[in-house]
């Protein structure tokens, strides 16, 4: 096997895993959803936003490394480079997006958040 192939593989593995991330988030953030029965029902779907936002928070940001993988080591050309900005800007923004979703603020605020004595 050359070292090409095993990036590729190791490329679509990292995928996988980023997939599963995401899949294994919902079906984990949907049965505790389900089952919190004792909370009012703005706090379950709170806590469902919050339990699938950092599940799709994560598994983006392994989609994003291997998207890098792909590009850097397979076919590092002008080319899949700019298709590799182009993908990580989507996908930072969304991060971003969700993250101001989940926590009130942009993810470079929490140093000040916490210096004001506020939760980060």
């Amino acid at each position: 096997m050359s070292t090409k192939e095993l990036v590729e593989y190791a490329s679509i593995a990292v995928e996988i895993v980023g997939v599963l991330l995401i899949v294994g988030g919902l079906l984990y953030a949907t049965s505790r959803w389900i089952f919190s029965t004792k909370l009012g029902p703005l706090t379950r779907y709170q806590r469902y936003r919050e339990n699938l936002g950092r599940a799709i928070l994560l598994g983006l940001e392994v989609l994003v490394a291997a998207d890098i993988v792909r590009s850097v080591a397979l076919d590092p050309t002008v080319a899949s480079l700019g298709v590799l900005a182009m993908i990580v800007a989507v996908r930072t923004f969304l991060s971003w997006s969700l993250s101001v979703e989940l926590e009130g603020h942009w993810p470079w605020q929490r140093g000040k958040a916490r210096s004001n004595g506020e939760p980060g």
